[in-house]
């Protein structure tokens, strides 16, 4: 077991490799000091299928109960679906995953009652402290009566409260191909799907924490070259790829083009906006230009966050936004606990397209109206260092405004860019977006060029 747990802890998990890093005794500190935090008398915990995640949760179970804690284990889910039994049962819940990494990876997902989060400054530094100082002698012992460990299925009542969110019975009957690359969304994707007019065409539904056909990371364009050459054999209406735990979405069109999170969150928005009669809608500082012109021509108020699950979270609730999107496909809904559920997202997509006749590329051109790069990653030796010389190099020029927010922004007319550092690898990632893919280039390579000079 690892005596240095500053290294699992990022931003709002924990996550290590198995068994180095990662084992069951830690996982049992874990729950002892997960529910001490948090004082908790009831936690909720599931878990993805990955071969150590039913030892692990099992492990984190028994250090809660130990405390006093009733516990109710809801088995294989995904996280949203641990997210719907944090919410619906109002208790504190942990999964286990480690959501799009390798095999060889495992963590937890922790949240307070409500699926509120446990960030670094919400709960995850004392929880981190309370394990790390507990390594050598262990957690000590506890006077209350050891608490229960019982098992509840949520699957069903997740499917229904979903469905009961977006009307799909109306809709034109569409074939969709899922990827759900071997993780939870072969779990969740046929229960949901269940009764509604889609004709399923699965791949890779079997449960397979090893992940033999691909990374469950739909981000990577390496990983949905599969769904986009299903999508066209078959002649499906559209594609969908969740990744590991299920909590994201991406979609190809009925040409097997990507179709950018930045036009589903504007395609979203403008759908819960009219739903709701207005509102405000979160966004990160990465999200394409035309995410907040979309949510003012709907009638909405966009708000700019930083780049993160805690951040939009609580911006979420201190705004009473009713929906928020990052550029990595994290789509947060109010009516879901401000919790980011990529199924309900896949819902909405589903709902517009099968509500009119034209095809999805159609339907996402009006949401899609700039060029963008995607994410860059260059390896450097200092980070700041770099991020003062792209800073040097634009700081004075006429027509530009500089932020930093979250990294470096910079804007002018025509375009914009951020350059963020990584918080866990020697990594600055890039993003820049432009009126014209030419104006994008340029601007991409001449930071590019600055970054790894």
């Amino acid at each position: 077991m690892t005596a240095d747990l500053s290294q699992l802890v990022k931003a709002y998990d924990v996550r290590g490799v198995v068994p180095d890093q990662w084992d069951e005794p830690l996982a049992e500190l874990f729950g002892a000091a997960f529910v001490q935090v948090t004082g908790a008398d009831a936690i909720v915990i599931g878990h993805d299928m990955r071969p150590s995640s039913p030892g692990l949760s099992r492990a984190f179970a028994r250090g809660a109960a130990a405390r006093g804690v009733d516990v109710t284990e809801i088995g294989l889910c995904s996280t949203d679906q641990l997210y719907y039994a944090s919410g619906a049962l109002g208790l504190p819940g942990a999964m286990f995953t480690a959501s799009h990494n390798p095999a060889q990876y495992n963590g937890i997902k922790m949240c307070r009652a409500g699926a509120a989060p446990v960030g670094q400054d919400t709960g995850l530094a004392e929880i981190r402290q309370l394990a790390e100082s507990w390594l050598d002698s262990g957690a000590p012992a506890s006077d209350a009566t050891p608490g229960t460990i019982t098992r509840q299925d949520t699957l069903e009542d997740y499917a229904t409260y979903l469905r009961a969110l977006v009307d799909l019975t109306s809709i034109r009957p569409l074939k969709v191909v899922v990827d759900a690359g071997n993780g939870m969304g072969g779990h969740t994707v046929p229960t949901v799907f269940s009764g509604l007019p889609l004709e399923l065409v699965p791949m890779y539904f079997e449960l397979d924490g090893t992940f033999p056909n691909h990374e469950a990371n739909p981000l990577d364009p390496a990983n949905i070259v599969d769904l986009q050459k299903r999508v066209r054999e078959e002649g499906a209406d559209l594609g969908i790829a969740f990744d590991g735990d299920a909590d994201r979405c991406f979609v190809v069109d009925e040409r097997g083009e990507p179709v950018s999170p930045s036009a589903i969150t504007a395609l979203v928005a403008a759908r819960e906006l009219a739903k709701h009669g207005g509102g405000t809608v979160i966004h990160n500082l990465i999200t394409s230009w035309s995410v907040p012109e979309v949510v003012r021509e709907h009638g909405g108020t966009p708000v700019r966050t930083r780049v993160g699950h805690s951040f939009i979270k609580a911006e979420m609730a201190s705004s009473g936004a009713i929906f928020g999107g990052e550029h990595s496909a994290h789509y947060y809904f109010r009516d879901f606990w401000n919790a980011d559920t990529g199924m309900l997202a896949a819902l909405h997509v589903l709902a517009a397209l099968g509500g009119q006749d034209g095809p999805l590329s159609g339907l996402v051109a009006e949401y899609d109206r700039y060029a963008g790069s995607g994410e860059i990653n260059s390896t450097v030796d200092d980070q700041a260092a770099r991020l003062a010389a792209v800073r040097a190099a634009y700081e004075g020029r006429e027509g530009v405004t500089i932020d930093e927010l979250d990294g470096l922004t910079v804007t002018s007319q025509d375009a914009w860019f951020n350059v963020r550092p990584s918080n866990t690898e020697p990594l600055l990632r890039l993003n820049a977006e432009a009126r014209d893919e030419a104006t994008m280039a340029k601007v991409r390579d001449e930071v590019l060029e600055i970054i790894r000079g």
